[in-house]
């Protein structure tokens, strides 16, 4: 397969990100250092974001990483983490450098996929205070935390009244239906 700037042609960029961030033949302290980078690079593509969001921010993903200071593989992980925030999801899975892409997203999704990435240097990020006050913020926060919560009912004990309304004890009802 041909390669250009480090990337094979016709392996869609995702996959070759991937391929890079996932190696598990590269060492840990290695692999702990280009995701730190890349952690730095997306918190301040997200700053400037931030800073206009209700500006729909779009182009190819090589003009979006030529804006943002990326490379075209760093603009595709960064398109990935945001991919699920968007308004009108990108087609991440067979994107190339000149597919056509956009930035907007929907603040709140945006704001509580961070919350669930755990990614504190992101959710807490000085422009979300312009975005939402502190009460939205706290109140966002918790939804999205208590999404992820199983919540299991009360056992019923085999001799109680069964749930569905019969009459007959549960352990005679829907306990065998099971």
């Amino acid at each position: 397969m041909q390669k250009k700037k480090g990337w094979d042609i016709g392996m869609a960029l995702l996959e070759e990100w991937k391929k890079i961030v996932y190696d598990e033949k590269k060492n840990k302290g290695e692999l702990e250092r280009l995701w730190n980078r890349f952690f730095r690079l997306e918190q301040g593509v997200y700053e400037k974001l931030l800073s206009n969001p209700d500006e729909e921010v779009a182009g190819t993903v090589k003009e979006l990483a030529q804006k943002y200071e990326l490379t075209v593989l760093e603009m595709t992980g960064f398109l990935d983490g945001i991919n699920d925030s968007l308004k009108e999801p990108n087609p991440i899975e067979t994107m190339e450098e000149d597919t056509h892409v956009s930035l907007a997203f929907d603040k709140e999704k945006l704001y509580k996929n961070m919350v669930d990435a755990k990614a504190d240097w992101l959710y807490n990020l000085p422009m979300w205070e312009d975005i939402f006050d502190a009460e939205t913020r706290k109140a966002l926060y918790l939804e999205q935390k208590k999404s992820g919560t199983v919540i299991v009912g009360k056992k019923i004990g085999r001799n109680e009244p069964c749930p569905c309304g019969s009459g007959k004890k549960y352990k005679h009802c829907c306990m065998n239906k099971k």
